[in-house]
């Protein structure tokens, strides 16, 4: 029998960090032809998901797959994430979280500008990665505005993902 990856492991106690104190847990999504989300959303091969209990409904983060419910431009979508597309979770205040390198499948379509993270800056105080979020990406809104009503960021700037071509 195969050893279970740690990944899941990590998204789900990460996703539990972001919630415990207060933050917006976001995930960047590495779409192929197993990702079933808005592909009109889609930059670079890329999404950047809000999966914070406000933005979603009926999130499950098992093993091999996250599922939930979001709202993109008021109509309501469900979503299937395999666990191996996700290249990174953070939380959008301050940018804490950690990247993944991301398989591509035997059924993967590729991507038209295939996306590497930047190494992590390592956090000590609190052992966490930073990682940031792309550029011109679409969030699922919950309803209350989006980043208009979110405290600014603490590092002086809305964190961003570095891409390395």
């Amino acid at each position: 029998m195969s050893e279970t990856s740690t990944k899941p492991y990590l998204l789900r106690a990460l996703y539990e960090w972001c919630t415990d104190n207060g933050y917006t847990p976001y995930i960047v999504v590495t779409v192929d032809a197993r990702a079933r989300v808005p592909m009109e959303f889609v930059k670079n091969g890329e999404i950047v998901l809000n999966i914070s209990f406000e933005a979603t409904g009926n999130l499950k983060m098992d093993n091999e797959l996250i599922t939930f419910k979001a709202r993109f431009g008021g109509v309501a979508r469900e979503l299937e994430i395999p666990v191996d597309n996700v290249s990174a979770i953070y939380a959008r205040e301050n940018g804490q979280g950690m990247a993944f390198e991301v398989k591509r499948g035997d059924d993967a379509t590729p991507s038209p500008q295939p996306a590497r993270l930047a190494p992590a800056k390592k956090d000590a105080a609190r052992g966490l990665s930073t990682v940031s979020s792309p550029k011109g990406v679409a969030e699922p809104m919950d309803g209350t505005g989006g980043d208009d009503d979110a405290p600014p960021p603490k590092s002086g700037g809305r964190p961003r993902l570095t891409r390395i071509k």
